[in-house]
C-alpha cells in the first residue's frame, strides 16, 4: 500500500510472493464476488474484464520496478503507458485465484518494458508486454 497510489476498489494485488530484483515478481489476486464489476459484467454469469486483469499485471509490475530500483512513491509515480501482444485466453470468475507473474524484458533510465502472465490453476488467461515510466507527481 505505501508503494501503489492505488486504494480500494482498485488495488489488483492481493500479495507478492517472490520478487527478484531487475529479474521477476509473482504473486496473487483472489476474485471475489462481491467487486464492482462483478454484477454488470456479465449479470449471471461474472467474468473479470480483460482490462482488469491487464492492470492487476501493471500493478504488480510497478511493485517489480520499486523493488528493482526504488524511487519515492511520495514525490513519483510509474504510469502505464501501454500494451503490446495482448492475449486473452481463458475467462477469469469469481473465487478464482488469480496467479500473475511479470519478468522484465528491458529498463532504461525511468521506462520499464515487462512481460507479464496471469494464470488459474496453471491455465493462462492473459499475458502481454507491457511499457511503463517512472513520472513525478507535480508533472
Amino acid at each position: 500500500m505505501e508503494i501503489l497510489p492505488h486504494r480500494y476498489p482498485f488495488v489488483m494485488v492481493d500479495r507478492v510472493t517472490e520478487i527478484v530484483p531487475h529479474k521477476s515478481i509473482h504473486g496473487h489476486k483472489m476474485v471475489s464476488y462481491n467487486e464492482p464489476w462483478s454484477q454488470g459484467h456479465f449479470p449471471g454469469r461474472p467474468i473479470m474484464p480483460g482490462v482488469l486483469i491487464i492492470e492487476s499485471l501493471a500493478q504488480i509490475g510497478g511493485i517489480l520496478a520499486y523493488a528493482s530500483d526504488p524511487f519515492d512513491p511520495h514525490t513519483s509515480l510509474m504510469y502505464f503507458l501501454g500494451i503490446d501482444k495482448a492475449k486473452f485466453r481463458h475467462v477469469v470468475t469469481p473465487g478464482d485465484k488469480l496467479d500473475l507473474m511479470v519478468e522484465v524484458l528491458h529498463h532504461r533510465s525511468n521506462v520499464w518494458k515487462l512481460r507479464g502472465e496471469a494464470t488459474v490453476d496453471g491455465t493462462l488467461c492473459a499475458s502481454g508486454e507491457l511499457l511503463a515510466s517512472i513520472v513525478d507527481r507535480d508533472g
